[in-house]
């Protein structure tokens, strides 16, 4: 029972993140990605901090970690969300979050790099397969029979002008505070960081929006819009974002991160209740194999086992 609920968990804050996509989406059009990043930040990491009060876990941020902490802030709390809410504005909630969602791949590789957390064969294959899903979600199938079949159809600089660098933008700058966090809380709270780089992440985005003249100083909201921010930013940030990195900061870092591929998928179906957003046969092979690959990565250590004592007797069979 306890490993299922821990599990539920692990899922959450993806499940949180995806719905929050479909639910900013229409919110950037009108305010501009600035503004809705700084209340997806700032209500979020006092709602955090609050908790982390309540709780009575350790508030301060330790000297020794306070270098990392800044550099964490300005890459996962102002770039990540402009980067992420700037996508939003000429792509949909289940494109963007196909691209952001490549970030487990860049975590892979540097959990790898500095950690040394094992990728063996098996995990390789999901992670091949998540990206392949996450392709087969978000691109149109359009320029999937333009690329596989060499029909004629839209051009993939015209995909790319669409929003999808400032996703990928994202996913670079998630990743590296997905692994950042190591770093920053070896004598601090992993929750309290959180809540803390939300509200200091807040801060230039602040300054970037009241001077940026493209966009309202206030959007005129309606009660529903006020709404979905809400839930954006109270639940799809401050109870992702405090459970994403408490797990980031405990558990082996790609199985973790690799359930990010999740996201897509709560993206496209709370998309489809929200915004009219409906899948097509190629988006479901591409959730099919989304959920396929999140199962290879996260049991690749029970799957690779059997294999690998299977091939070592059957080596040792052969030199007996």
């Amino acid at each position: 029972m306890f490993e299922k609920m821990n599990w539920l968990l692990m899922v959450l804050p993806f499940a949180l993140w995806g719905s929050a996509m479909a639910a900013m989406a229409p919110l950037v059009q009108s305010s501009g990605p600035e503004f809705v990043a700084i209340l997806r930040l700032f209500p979020s990491g006092i709602a955090i901090l609050i908790a982390v009060i309540i709780l009575k876990r350790p508030l301060n941020i330790a000297r020794i970690d306070l270098g990392w902490f800044l550099v964490f802030t300005l890459i996962d709390g102002s770039l990540f969300q402009f980067f992420l809410t700037r996508g939003l504005v000429n792509s949909g909630a289940g494109l963007g979050s196909v691209f952001i969602d490549s970030q487990p791949l860049i975590v892979a590789l540097l959990a790898r790099t500095l950690f040394g957390d094992p990728i063996n064969p098996i995990g390789w294959i999901g992670l091949v397969l998540g990206l392949g899903g996450i392709i087969c979600i978000g691109t149109p199938p359009e320029l999937l029979s333009h690329w596989f079949l060499m029909n004629k159809g839209v051009s993939e600089s015209d995909v790319l002008a669409n929003g999808q660098f400032w996703m990928l933008g994202a996913a670079l700058a998630m990743a590296l505070g997905t692994v950042l966090i190591r770093f920053t809380c070896k004598a601090s709270d992993p929750v309290a960081v959180t809540g803390w780089h939300m509200v200091f992440g807040s801060i230039p985005l602040a300054v970037w929006h009241f001077f940026d003249k493209s966009w309202p100083l206030f959007p005129q909201w309606s009660a529903f819009d006020w709404g979905l921010m809400s839930y954006a930013a109270f639940l799809g940030s401050a109870l992702a974002y405090g459970l994403f990195f408490w797990f980031a900061s405990q558990t082996e870092l790609t199985s973790f991160s690799t359930l990010a591929f999740l996201t897509p998928v709560f993206a496209l179906i709370t998309g489809g209740v929200w915004l009219g957003e409906r899948l097509d046969w190629v988006q479901w092979i591409g959730v099919s194999f989304v959920l396929f690959s999140v199962f290879l990565v996260s049991q690749r250590a029970r799957l690779w086992e059997p294999i690998s004592d299977s091939r070592n007797n059957l080596f040792k069979g052969i030199s007996g």
